[in-house]
């Protein structure tokens, strides 16, 4: 018989806070986008603009963060649970706002610079990490 390990609530919270935070970003990167080229006409079409337009590519690693988070949790194979914290440790990093450069980081630090919902949602990823550091062995 197959013992079965106790479903750790932490990868289902993180998952829905960086949710919210990309969400926060897309709607931050939407605002700027449509001050450059007029207003997106629907909901598809955003959808493809962000899939498929240069202006949202910044925003990917953290797209497959999340995606790659949720695929992890929702396997009950040992081997995917325990590589759970070394996305983690990914996500912090990415995380980290950067004042110069190109890339993610510094794309991030001019979002929570511009707006106050990414950086409500920041801090509330940014917690979730702290909480884990203990809990989970994780450096950062």
């Amino acid at each position: 018989m197959r013992e079965q390990r106790a479903r750790d609530p932490f990868p289902d919270k993180l998952f829905t806070g960086l949710l919210r935070l990309h969400k926060a970003l897309l709607d931050d990167e939407r605002v700027a986008y449509e001050r450059v080229h007029g207003r997106i006409p629907s909901n598809g079409a955003f959808l493809q603009l962000t899939l498929n337009d240069g202006w949202f590519a910044w925003l990917r690693p953290l797209s497959q963060a999340i995606a790659r988070l949720d695929e992890l949790s929702e396997s009950d194979d040992a081997a995917s649970q325990d590589m759970i914290p070394a996305l983690v440790a990914s996500v912090q990093q990415l995380l980290t706002p950067i004042e110069a450069g190109d890339g993610f980081g510094r794309h991030y630090h001019n979002a929570l610079q511009r707006n106050p919902d990414v950086v409500l949602e920041h801090a509330a990823v940014k917690t979730l990490l702290i909480q884990a550091v203990p809990k989970k062995g994780l450096t950062g």
